[in-house]
């Protein structure tokens, strides 16, 4: 049967929307929504359907950015696109289509790091046949979205959850229970406090956070469409921990989290958790995502102690099948990833400074 393929507008955007939620490869960040969060930073989407018989088969949310120093741009598609990745058809015309909007749009290369599990050498060898590279992003965070994550399958009863995770796990979400704890769901009104107690994290932890309006722009986007939930947790009412969840279709994914210096011993942040997990089961859920953790394990590593406890619930480690591009301009892509690469070092360079300050009490 053949298909059509078109750029879409704003009418069609919950028709956009409701296809990626009822898809196994569905994600938040190739909502009509996301696009409208990026494009408040720089960057500017565009959104393509697929259809066969009238009906999406196929969708893609692209982000183009301008490239600074040079009259050219980058596109995006964030854990995108949504389709069945073995239709080799519908993925042909998919990108036939994007590469003529990269033509007029002097776009220099797409990226892509598409929700699927590695491995999967069928992809690997499609892709390649696609003239996609694949890039080597590390073991740890350095890549645009998480290689390396816990997922967990939250469709059993809520008791089995529990007893499956480690007893250490399980005794602290008890204890902050029994400590008097308590998460609720937030409100626009509790994105002040939350940022602060992210920002008590980002210092504590050493590492950086986006400025307060883009959480600004994250709730009031996100969160009355139902794609984000904030939970904030107190303690003889004081906020202790706050969270970012995002939410589509059966799946939901922990963004954010922040927790306060102070009582850290009533172990809020398992209980915070606890109650996103419960929530995403109360919306009919079968996925939970804790994201990011580190490709490497070893004890030594700084990202370990994250690790560990996400492992805690129990979740199954998730490595997927990274970053591809697909490059337009050979020459432009090998000057823009000079940069790219010199960029990065300064920042590692940057946040290194600051742990070892962080460890010499500076």
């Amino acid at each position: 049967m053949s298909c059509t393929a078109r750029w879409i507008d704003s009418g069609e955007k919950e028709r956009f929307n409701a296809f990626i939620a009822g898809h196994s490869k569905g994600h938040v960040l190739q909502t009509w929504e996301w696009g409208e969060i990026k494009s408040r930073t720089g960057w500017r989407p565009w959104r393509l359907i697929i259809e066969e018989a009238g009906q999406i088969v196929a969708c893609v949310s692209i982000l183009e950015r301008k490239l600074p120093l040079f009259s050219a741009v980058i596109f995006y598609a964030p854990r995108g696109p949504v389709l069945d990745w073995r239709n080799g058809e519908i993925f042909q015309r998919l990108l036939s289509e994007i590469q003529e909007l990269a033509k007029k749009r002097r776009a220099v290369l797409l990226k892509i790091d598409p929700d699927i599990p590695s491995p999967e050498p069928e992809l690997v060898q499609y892709l390649r046949g696609q003239g996609f590279c694949p890039l080597e992003t590390g073991k740890g965070f350095e890549g645009v979205q998480p290689k390396y994550v816990f997922r967990l399958d939250i469709s059993p009863e809520e008791d089995l959850l529990l007893g499956n995770m480690h007893q250490k796990t399980r005794y602290n979400i008890r204890l902050a229970q029994k400590k008097g704890v308590q998460i609720r769901r937030g409100t626009r009104d509790d994105l002040p406090a939350f940022y602060q107690v992210l920002k008590e994290t980002t210092e504590r932890d050493r590492f950086l956070v986006r400025a307060y309006s883009y959480f600004e722009d994250l709730y009031d986007i996100l969160v009355p469409a139902g794609l984000a939930e904030l939970f904030i947790g107190e303690y003889e009412g004081e906020i202790v921990a706050g969270t970012l969840a995002f939410v589509i279709g059966d799946k939901a994914w922990y963004i954010y989290g922040a927790s306060s210096n102070a009582h850290r011993n009533v172990m809020p942040n398992y209980l915070i958790q606890w109650e996103m997990i419960r929530w995403a089961k109360s919306l009919g859920c079968t996925l939970y995502d804790f994201r990011g953790v580190p490709g490497r394990l070893e004890e030594d590593n700084p990202l370990y102690g994250l690790y560990r406890f996400k492992k805690g619930f129990n979740g199954e480690y998730t490595e997927f099948v990274g970053e591809w591009d697909k490059v337009y301009r050979p020459l432009f892509r090998y000057l823009w990833y000079v940069m790219e690469h010199a960029y990065s070092g300064l920042m590692k360079g940057v946040l290194g400074r600051l742990r070892r300050r962080g460890r010499r009490g500076g």
